[in-house]
Order: structure tokens, then C-alpha cells, then sequence
């Protein structure tokens, strides 16, 4: 089915159930009461849906320290010169001004669930009866050698959008002619599978069109990657003799890196590069891990309602969760999201719980109209959130194909900001 705005909207409704659930009230005050910490794509759908549907019957406090959000999702697009960086940012004002959701820009520093307060770098604690955590990734330390966070200077991760896309994106424009980019991929599991290996698609992009001599290289501890003979065929398409994908293998885990030289060593052989993405292993937002909810990476939870398995009162969604079959993804987030509002919502105000049910696509740009796809759909079990079934682009499809899917991308795009911020 192609995605637009409108199609994309209509889908929030259906995603959760038929359960006949208790009318739990708040104890000891007036309505019932849910913070929301991170204001992505789970975050700030979960709070517009909460909002939007209790009709003011639930107090909604969002905390989001950024006051302008760039989505991860299409920031590759922006690398690649398809999107400026104003296309990616959003702001809070109408979850405040239209659906009446408290936007504190603060961040959460701590998770008291005895107490059932949060509280704030800025000394405030808001206290709660549903706490829903949609904190994204945080990065583990150690995990590529030679790399820290005082390092994203020299060699930007970009899996946070924002500065750090802007900063990689200057540092590929600086690279001298028939100068080297390198990558060093993540392990499993990470935000956005296919997330790398688009990203290496736009920067060849760049690269082709302002550097054609230019090198880039790929470490990679995986032995294969999510789309791969889709982008391994149009890497040979657009961009042939320009990326050196390096895997397991050959060496693609063994690495390390040194900011300072700008070196670059896989498997024992060291290369000078002029620019260097490292995406280092990843875990769940660290609000999560404070508030005691994670098995030391990511945060375990039901699937039927997204709460956690330490305590059904705290709900983790997208990046952050461990939940079964469902990729790290912008699009899996807001899936969760609806199924997680419709819940708490059932769960505070006694109103109506739908079965729940999630889906996903994620699109990946190769080149100019050059666009592919994979997604399924999803159900709830006792273990876990599992795959029903699924699509994936094909090789070989035909220049109409992929430039539709391309156009199914930028509407999916259009949907799923509204869906969370308008």
C-alpha cells in the first residue's frame, strides 16, 4: 500500500485492542497523571495520542530537553544533499498549545519508582501514576577502541541528528580530492539496521558528484546487513570501484581508531583517512538504565502494552526497549507508541483497549529516485512482540519502482511528523 500523510494517520487508530480493562484511578489526587521522558518518535506520539484521546481526563507532562527535534530518520538524506537540515527539525509548541501537554525542556536525572517521581537537572520532581520512557540510545563505552564521546569531534558518530549530522556532513565537504571516508559499522543491535549502509550510499552520493576520486571504506563486524544485495547491487549501479565494504570475515570487527592521526587500523593495517563516522555499539537511553528497568543494555517489556518486566507502571518504547522480532526504528517507535497510549489510557480512565498489533517500514535512499523498502507487520504474544509477515524491495526493479517507492518515503515522512507533532 503507498503511504501518504492521510493513510498514515488513519493506521494510529487501529493499533491496540479488545481487552476489557480496570478503571484505575490516581491515588490521592485529582486526574490521573503521565510523564513522558524523550520527545522522538515514540516519545512525542505516545504524549499526542494520551493527550488527544483522554480529552483532558489525563494530566500529560512531556520532558524533552531539546526544544527543536531532528529526526535520525531522513538525516542521511540530508548528508546526501536531498534535505536541508530546517527539513528535519520540529518543534514542541502545538502538543502544548493544541492537546495541552505540559513540555518541561529539562532533562531527567533520576527515576524514583517507589515514590513514582522524576526528577529534573533543574531540581524540579514530577511526580507519576504512568511513566512512559522513549529515551533512544546511548552509546557503550569502549566498544570501538580508540573511540569516546570526546572524540565526536574528530570522528562523529551522526546517530544522534542534529550538530553531530552537520558536523559530518562539513567534515565530508573538507576532505581533499581523492581523499578517504571511512565507516566503522555497529554490531547488532542498533538504531535503524539499514541505517549505515544508506548513510554510505548519500555520502558516495557526495562524493561522486564533488569528489569522484574519492575512497570510502566500511568496518564492519557483521557479516551481513539489513538490505544488503539491495545496496551491494546499486553501490555497483552508481557507484562502482568507490566503497570497500570490509566484514567479518575479513576483519571488519577487529578495529580500532585514532582521533588524533586520523588513522583508521582494521584487521592489523592501518590507513590514514580524511574523514571517519564510527557508530559504536549501542544501548538503551541512560534514564532507562537509572530507573532500573534494563538488563544492562536494553529494557525488557510486555509486548501486549510495552510496560517493562521490572514494573508494569514504567513502559520503555522504541530504541530503547527490548521487545522482540521489531527493528530499531522511528517507524516501530510510533507503532509502539499508539499501542502503549491506547493502554495507559485504558489503564488510568478505564476506557477501551484494542488488541495490540505493529507494524514497520523503512525506506533507504540509494541514489537520486533510487529508493528501497522493507517492513512487516507485527502481533503480541506472551514472549514478545513477532513478526506475522513481511516485503522487501526486490534487485532488478525497474526505474519506475524505485522512484515510487522514494515518493512512499517522503510521504511516510510528511504522516509520521504529523502524526507527532500537529
Amino acid at each position: 500500500m503507498k503511504l501518504n500523510r492521510r493513510v498514515f494517520l488513519g493506521t494510529g487508530a487501529a493499533a491496540a485492542a479488545s481487552l476489557s480493562a480496570p478503571n484505575v484511578l490516581a491515588d490521592g489526587h485529582g486526574k490521573p497523571r503521565v510523564v513522558v521522558i524523550g520527545g522522538g518518535a515514540g516519545g512525542a506520539t505516545a504524549a499526542r495520542y494520551i493527550a488527544k484521546d483522554s480529552k483532558g481526563a489525563i494530566d500529560v507532562t512531556l520532558v524533552e530537553p531539546s526544544r527543536t527535534y531532528f529526526s535520525c530518520f531522513f538525516s542521511n538524506l540530508y548528508l546526501g544533499g536531498f534535505k536541508e537540515i530546517d527539513d528535519l527539525g520540529h518543534t514542541y509548541g502545538t502538543l502544548a498549545a493544541k492537546y495541552g501537554i505540559n513540555v518541561v525542556h529539562d532533562w531527567a536525572v533520576d527515576v524514583d519508582r517507589d515514590g513514582k517521581t522524576v526528577t529534573l537537572a533543574g531540581g524540579g520532581q514530577l511526580p507519576y501514576d504512568k511513566l512512559i520512557l522513549s529515551p533512544g540510545i546511548d552509546f557503550v563505552d569502549g566498544s570501538v577502541e580508540g573511540w569516546s564521546l570526546a572524540a565526536q569531534n574528530a570522528m562523529p558518530h551522526a546517530y544522534k541528528a542534529g550538530s553531530q549530522t552537520e558536523l559530518l556532513k562539513a567534515q565530508i565537504a573538507a576532505m581533499p580530492e581523492g581523499g578517504v571516508f571511512a565507516m566503522v559499522a555497529p554490531p547488532n543491535p542498533y538504531r535503524c539496521p539499514p541505517g549505515p549502509y544508506e548513510r554510505i550510499s548519500m555520502v558516495a552520493h557526495t562524493l561522486r558528484a564533488n569528489n569522484p576520486t574519492a575512497k570510502i571504506i566500511v568496518a564492519d563486524p557483521k557479516p551481513k546487513f539489513s538490505k544488503m544485495g539491495l545496496f551491494q547491487e546499486g553501490w555497483a549501479d552508481h557507484y562502482e570501484g568507490m566503497i570497500d565494504w570490509i566484514g567479518e570475515e575479513f576483519g571488519g570487527g577487529d578495529v580500532s581508531v585514532d582521533p588524533s592521526a586520523m588513522t583508521v587500523t582494521i584487521d592489523g593495517e592501518e590507513t590514514k583517512v580524511d574523514a571517519c563516522n564510527v557508530i559504536p555499539a549501542q544501548k538503551a537511553g541512560r534514564i532507562a538504565e537509572m530507573a532500573g528497568v534494563t538488563d544492562g543494555n536494553w529494557a525488557p517489556v510486555n509486548a501486549i502494552d510495552m510496560s517493562t518486566k521490572a514494573d508494569a507502571d514504567v513502559h520503555v518504547l522504541g530504541d530503547a526497549s527490548m521487545q522482540g522480532d521489531m527493528p530499531k526504528s522511528g517507524f516501530a517507535a510510533n507503532s509502539q507508541a499508539k499501542v502503549c497510549a491506547n493502554a495507559v489510557r485504558g489503564a488510568l480512565t478505564g476506557s477501551k483497549v484494542f488488541p495490540a498489533k505493529f507494524t514497520n517500514t523503512c525506506w533507504s535512499l540509494i541514489d537520486a529516485n533510487d529508493g528501497v523498502k522493507v517492513g512487516a507487520t507485527y502481533e503480541a504474544t506472551d514472549e514478545k512482540i513477532a513478526k506475522v509477515d513481511g516485503f522487501i524491495s526486490q534487485t532488478g526493479e525497474d526505474s519506475a519502482t524505485r522512484k515510487a517507492t522514494y515518493e512512499e518515503s517522503e510521504g511516510w515522512y510528511a504522516g509520521i511528523t504529523a502524526d507527532m507533532f500537529s
